[in-house]
C-alpha cells in the first residue's frame, strides 16, 4: 500500500511552482479569459482594460501565495477571498494583496461561507492534492449562488506526462509502485498525488452541470491568454490541427487529453460568449 495521505500543510514551501509570479499570473489570465466568456463579457479584460467580475463576490479555493486571487480581484470583482491551508503561502499573499484580497485558512471541506454567497468559484488543479475531492466538490456547490459559475481545471490520470514530477505514466501506476517510481528518480520520498480519468472527473462533478473549454482554449489560445499550453510552433501546428478536425473526432481523444478546463454551474447557464471556431459542449454527466 502507499503511504497514508494526510492534508498537504505548507504546500507552497516545498513547491516551488507556486510562489513562480509570472506563471501564475499567465494562468489567472486564461481563468479570466474563460470565465469572461462564459459570462458574456469576454469584449473586457482584467487590470487597465475593463472588468469582466464587476461587483461579483469571487473566491479562489487553493489560493496558496495568492497570484490568482489578485488577478481576479484586479478583473473588478466586488470582494475576492482566497481560502488554502497553506500558512506560509496565506502569510506571503495577506502581506502583498491582502488590501485587496480576504485571505482565509480554511479546509475546503468546511468552507466558511454561507450557502449560495459565491457568484465565482476558482478551483484550479487542485483536486489531486487534497484528501477528499468528493467532499470538497460537496461543499462548492453548497456556497456557490444559484447562478453562479465555478472554474475547474483539471488533470487527467491519463496524461501521459505527470505534471509535478515530470515522469511519464507515473499517474498511471497504483500508489505503491508510483511511491517507489519517484524514489527511483529521486523526485520524492512518495507520490502523494491522486488524479482521477475523465470518467472519474464527470462522476465527481455530478452535481454540476459542465461546459467543457479544454479544445476552445486549445484552438483559439490569444482568446483566452492560453498561448503556454502549446507555445511556438507546435502551438501554431495544434491549432491549426483542432480548428479542422470534425468535433466527433476530437471527442474521442477527450479521454487522453492531459488537462481539462471546465465550467460549472448549479443551474441553467449556458456560455454567453461569442461564437468560437471550437464552441465549448456540455460534459455529459454520470
Amino acid at each position: 500500500m502507499g503511504k497514508e495521505r494526510l492534508a498537504q500543510l505548507e504546500y507552497s514551501e516545498f513547491q516551488s511552482a507556486m510562489l513562480d509570479e509570472e506563471k501564475r499570473r499567465r494562468k489567472a489570465a486564461k481563468i479570466i479569459a474563460v470565465l469572461a466568456h462564459f459570462l458574456g463579457k469576454d469584449g473586457e479584460r482584467g487590470k487597465g482594460g475593463g472588468c469582466p467580475l464587476a461587483g461579483l463576490t469571487v473566491a479562489d479555493i487553493g489560493c496558496s501565495a495568492g497570484f490568482i486571487a489578485d488577478e481576479l480581484a484586479a478583473a473588478g470583482a466586488g470582494r475576492t477571498f482566497g481560502v488554502d491551508i497553506d500558512v506560509p503561502g496565506l502569510r506571503k499573499a495577506a502581506e502583498r494583496f491582502g488590501e485587496r484580497v480576504e485571505f482565509l485558512c480554511a479546509d475546503g471541506t468546511a468552507l466558511p461561507f454561507p450557502d449560495g454567497s459565491i457568484d465565482v468559484l476558482v478551483f484550479n488543479h487542485i483536486y489531486e492534492h487534497v484528501v477528499d475531492p468528493d467532499a470538497i466538490m460537496a461543499e462548492l456547490h453548497r456556497v456557490l449562488a444559484e447562478d453562479g459559475v465555478l472554474y475547474l481545471g483539471l488533470g487527467n490520470r491519463l496524461g501521459v506526462m505527470e505534471p509535478h514530477y515530470k515522469l511519464p505514466f507515473l499517474s498511471y501506476l497504483p500508489p505503491a509502485l508510483a511511491d517507489r517510481y519517484v524514489r527511483l528518480f529521486g523526485r520524492a520520498d512518495h507520490y502523494y498525488e491522486r488524479f482521477r480519468t475523465r470518467r472519474g472527473l464527470r462522476r465527481m462533478v455530478r452535481g454540476f452541470r459542465v461546459y467543457d473549454y479544454t479544445f476552445p482554449v486549445l484552438a483559439t489560445p490569444g482568446r483566452f491568454a492560453g498561448g503556454e499550453l502549446f507555445p511556438g510552433v507546435l502551438g501554431r501546428v495544434v491549432r491549426a490541427v483542432l480548428s479542422a478536425m470534425p468535433r466527433p473526432v476530437l471527442r474521442l481523444l477527450l479521454p487522453l487529453v492531459p488537462t481539462y478546463l471546465w465550467v460549472a454551474t448549479k443551474g441553467g447557464r449556458v456560455p454567453a460568449g461569442a461564437k468560437l471556431p471550437q464552441p465549448p459542449e456540455p460534459v455529459r454527466p454520470l
